[in-house]
């Protein structure tokens, strides 16, 4: 197992408020919910540093956390390494290219490990159905308390909803006044189908209008905010 240095910033007071909001919110969804699957409608809505913000709260509360990074399409979280990114990943294990341990990777951050997601292989949605990757969320549900799935956007592909039966729960992020209603609609549809519980929505990128000059002032423009309800609600 080799290990990586990652790139870190100090996030703002609010994002770290609200990042302990959505870690307490997940911690109360019960013992038995440890793999969470993470998506959203559309590219660049900042799914992928959220999750990736995510685990490291969770570490920094002393929980072994894992991020694998699934989307194989348009992989963000490599740019999340501080240094060479290493040559096997997440594509590389699930075409048996490799074996599971060559793909573990340990941060220089305590009790956190990510898998990247490798080369860009011609069939990511195949390879996310495999054996190989219900193996590999097997083994992580096993050996580390949580494990986060960052998946390309369920509303452009159909790869989060192939891998969410093998999933604990789901949570849908969503860009403020971005999404439409109906899109949203059609992408909760879409994973309440597979059967994986949606465990609830991350509402990303709020303005700093909504909530008043105070969060302008002192904390920036833009934050997210963590939206933890029941989909069905």
């Amino acid at each position: 197992m080799q290990t990586i240095r990652l790139k870190r910033e100090k996030l703002p007071y609010e994002i770290n408020e609200e990042l302990k909001v959505l870690r307490t919110n997940l911690l109360f969804c019960g013992a038995e919910k440890r793999v969470f699957l993470m998506t959203s409608a559309f590219s660049g809505e900042g799914k992928s540093t959220i999750a990736y913000d995510l685990c490291l709260s969770l570490a920094e509360l002393g929980k072994n956390v894992i991020l694998i990074d699934g989307d194989m399409r348009k992989s963000t979280l490599k740019h999340k390494i501080n240094g060479t990114v290493p040559e096997n990943g997440l594509s590389h294990y699930l075409s048996s290219q490799c074996e599971r341990d060559d793909v573990i990777c340990q941060t220089d951050i305590d009790q956190f490990y990510m898998v990247l997601a490798g080369a860009t292989p011609p069939n990511p949605t195949e390879l996310l159905a495999s054996d190989n990757m219900r193996r590999l969320i097997n083994y992580c549900r096993e050996y580390f308390d949580y494990v986060v799935v960052d998946c390309p956007p369920v509303g452009l592909v159909v790869d989060a909803a192939v891998l969410a039966p093998n999933c604990d729960g789901s949570m849908m992020l969503i860009e403020s006044n971005q999404v439409k209603y109906r899109l949203a609609q059609e992408c909760v549809a879409k994973m309440k189908a597979t059967g994986c519980p949606i465990l609830g929505v991350v509402l990303n990128k709020v303005s700093e209008k909504k909530y008043g000059r105070y969060y302008t002032k002192y904390y920036g423009k833009k934050y997210y905010k963590a939206y933890y309800a029941h989909a069905d609600k």
